[in-house]
């Protein structure tokens, strides 16, 4: 068989070294396509369970899933195009904006799921843990291993900025990541703070405005406005209750 065989070059990307040097004798047995077939599926498979716990995604509700009537304002077909992860190939952030409950996490859940399943590699996080873990390092060496971690994805996920403050440390740390994602990487982060309050989430800290302008220069930025899921949840949650225990009651 010619060396161009499209077999033989799919045996040789999956690195079967040993089926190769004995090509010529084996090319034309009937067991050849399944095995190559075999292994193929094999190792996408593998491939993306690597990617899905390198993502640390966690467990999360499918968008289909969603009141999408439920938000005063969201636009379905921001989200939408999102999902099509084309912002990925300009390196292009992205930010989702609004206050708690209303979905944020849950879109940004789905969109680095969708994106480890299409190849691509991908960190979520909080900005809590990101932060927290970058603070306590305390060797340079072991900072800098880190800070190359969060900057090699291609989708880094930054859950829930501005639920808490942060010292000027932590705001420099930030600013650094986003300085070596900056047109590399696209940087997707959840909030609840408009950018005028992030002065509030890091409190004196020179960087912000720079900050700020790394992250939107490159960035799709989607408002989202309404009262919380979670609440309306709770509050569906206890109406059913209370007309479970009056159909329970003696007439």
């Amino acid at each position: 068989m010619s060396a161009l065989d499209p077999r033989r070059q799919r045996a040789g990307a999956l690195h079967l070294y040993g089926l190769l040097a004995h090509w010529e004798q084996c090319a034309q047995a009937p067991w050849i396509d399944p095995l190559l077939a075999w292994e193929e599926a094999e190792r996408a498979k593998r491939s993306l369970d690597r990617r899905l716990r390198a993502a640390r995604i966690g467990r999360f509700k499918p968008l289909a899933d969603l009141d999408w009537a439920w938000p005063e304002q969201c636009e379905r077909a921001a989200i939408d195009e999102l999902m099509t992860l084309e912002f990925l190939q300009s390196a292009a952030n992205v930010i989702l904006v609004g206050p708690s409950g209303l979905g944020k996490t849950t879109i940004a859940q789905n969109i680095a799921h969708h994106a480890a399943v299409q190849g691509h590699t991908v960190l979520f996080t909080t900005a809590g843990q990101l932060l927290g873990e970058l603070a306590a390092l305390d060797s340079d060496s072991a900072l800098r291993y880190r800070l190359r971690r969060y900057a090699a994805p291609e989708l880094l996920v930054i859950d829930e900025v501005g639920y808490l403050s942060y010292s000027n440390r932590h705001a420099d740390l930030l600013f650094e990541l986003i300085n070596r994602r900056h047109e590399k990487k696209s940087t997707l982060i959840t909030t609840n703070k408009s950018f005028t309050e992030w002065s509030e989430v890091f409190p004196n800290a020179a960087c912000v405005v720079a900050m700020i302008d790394r992250l939107v220069h490159h960035a799709e930025i989607i408002p989202i406005m309404g009262h919380s899921y979670r609440h309306k949840e709770a509050q569906e949650r206890a109406n059913a209750k209370n007309r479970k225990r009056k159909s329970k009651e003696p007439s």
